[in-house]
């Protein structure tokens, strides 16, 4: 194929020289010579193309002798690869073999051991019948026999033995559930120890009874004759508008505010302070800082809640709430500040209610406000269970703190658990050494009912136990008791006290009947 288009090659270029030059030298003079030349180049050219021809031959005859080469050689590796296959392949035919014929034995061998397992069950069943039968018919004669010797029948004696098996049964029950009821109350006992070791382990609340005098430092003792006033002028506004006793004795540099209500007394306290730093004491002025400074104790004991809300993460709370948070600072119960125990309670029940399986943060906001009542005792009739009962419902508080509030007192039964580790924390709080004061609790109640006996007067205004409940102040509004009815007031209401309130000593009725004028200059 190769030769045939080498030669039709060589032709046919032979043949365009040819007519290339006919057509170029026909009209010419010499054409003979030229067509002579074209002859020869035209042989030259064509022995050129068989010489080029036998060399293209031999290259190809070359080539496809390689190529067979090749060839050869890629079937021998292939056919040596195949036979390599080939004996991998029956090895593993063979061993595939020998595991099938191995397994098919331990198969066979099984289904043997089976076969003789069943062979000796149906044995034993058969035997086991048989001695069953022996059995049945022994307890038949037995039965008789003792029918015979008891003079009974069959019913009758298992009637009187199961009496006596439920008879002994019930005795041994009883043995076993008082054991483990044993068992379950120390169990019980061990684990409430165990929690409240763990709680109060890891809370410890500092405690500081709460005193019923404030001191006041003086730069010198000059400031008491300006804090007396003319004519004692200044103290007596000041004890009539703080409601506190003022103590001014021979203590250098020193006055004593002397009050049971926390909240007074401290207000009354800052007062005296500020009106010292500014120097100007009169009945004025000492008006204007009052009223500035109970502003700021408003403002500052919504604050302190707000901290307090934030600090212990119990989640949003009323505002009205957070205020009476506040106020319990500024009260007291048998010594011991309210704030503190209430505080105290939190973080107890918190620990107790974690350990128990129950939600510390309701726990830890029903310790908070299991008490809240206490803040709205001087200011509502009624005791601060039902009052903080009370609050808390108008705010949609949850159905656990109602049920603390009233459970820590005795007054509903425990609900949950948070309850009990609020009721349970309380107790902790206020049974531990020097928590409490019966003897200052029941001396607050008594000033208490003593102001409030007072204050239910007509025409009084204010009313104010002081000089440690040795004396109650009374501001009467000028306008509607006159002198002669302010003395017989002040007789209405020693006697009102001889008869409702127990006491040591006596009490000093002071009723105070006092006018003003008021003018502006325009």
């Amino acid at each position: 194929m190769l030769n045939e288009i080498l030669l039709g090659g060589a032709i046919a270029t032979v043949s365009g020289v040819v007519g290339f030059l006919i057509s170029k030298k026909i009209t010419g003079a010499n054409f003979d010579v030229y067509v002579e030349q074209a002859v020869a180049k035209a042989k030259a050219i064509e022995n050129e193309a068989q010489t080029l021809l036998e060399r293209a031959k031999l290259k190809a005859r070359e080539i496809e002798h390689e190529a067979q080469k090749a060839f050869e050689s890629a079937k021998e590796r292939a056919r040596a690869d195949f036979a390599q296959r080939e004996d991998e392949l029956l090895r593993k035919e063979q061993s595939l073999k020998r595991l099938i014929q191995d397994e098919e034995k331990n198969i066979q061998n099984e289904l043997n051991r089976i076969k003789a397992q069943k062979v000796n069950l149906e044995r034993n069943e058969k035997s086991l019948a048989s001695l069953k039968k022996k059995y049945e018919e022994k307890i038949d004669e037995a039965v008789h026999t003792i029918e015979h010797s008891a003079g009974m029948t069959q019913e009758e004696a298992k009637k009187i033995l199961l009496d006596k098996i439920e008879e002994k049964a019930r005795g041994e029950i009883a043995h076993i559930v008082r054991k483990y009821e044993n068992e379950a109350r120390q169990e019980g006992e061990r684990k409430a120890n165990f929690i409240l070791a763990q709680a109060t382990s890891r809370f410890a609340g500092d405690f500081a009874s709460e005193r019923l005098t404030n001191l006041v430092h003086l730069e010198s003792d000059e400031l008491k004759g300006r804090i007396i006033g003319k004519e004692g002028r200044n103290i007596k506004a000041l004890e009539t508008l703080l409601g506190v006793d003022i103590i001014i004795d021979d203590t250098p540099n020193a006055i004593l505010v002397s009050s049971f209500n926390l909240y007074r007394r401290a207000i009354a306290t800052k007062t005296l302070q500020l009106l010292i730093e500014d120097g100007r004491i009169q009945p004025a002025r000492i008006e204007e800082i009052f009223k500035k400074v109970s502003e700021e104790f408003e403002s500052k004991i919504l604050t302190e809640g707000e901290e307090l809300i934030a600090e212990m993460n119990i989640g949003v709370m009323h505002p009205e709430l957070m205020k009476l948070i506040g106020r319990l600072r500024y009260r007291a119960s048998y010594g011991q500040n309210a704030l503190a125990h209430t505080l105290e309670v939190a973080h107890l029940a918190g620990i107790m209610a974690a350990e128990m399986g129950g939600d510390p943060i309701l726990a830890k906001r029903a310790g908070l406000l299991h008490d809240i009542g206490k803040a709205l005792t001087h200011d509502m009739d009624g005791n601060h269970v039902d009052l903080g009962a009370q609050i808390c419902r108008r705010y949609n508080e949850d159905e656990v703190v109602i049920n603390a509030i009233y459970a820590h007192h005795g007054q509903q039964e425990i609900n949950s658990i948070e309850c009990g580790a609020v009721c349970a924390a309380d107790a902790l709080s206020a049974a531990r050494p020097g928590a409490r004061r019966e003897v200052l609790e029941s001396f607050l109640k008594r000033v208490t009912e003593i102001e409030d006996i007072a204050s239910r007067h007509s025409g009084v205004k204010q009313a104010y136990a002081i000089n440690a409940g040795r004396e109650v102040r009374v501001i009467v509004n000028a306008t509607l008791v006159n002198d002669d009815e302010s003395i017989l007031m002040a007789r209405e209401i020693a006697k009102e006290i001889e008869e409702r309130v127990q006491y040591p000593g006596e009490i000093k009725v002071n009723v105070i009947r006092e006018s003003r004028a008021v003018e502006f200059a325009k």
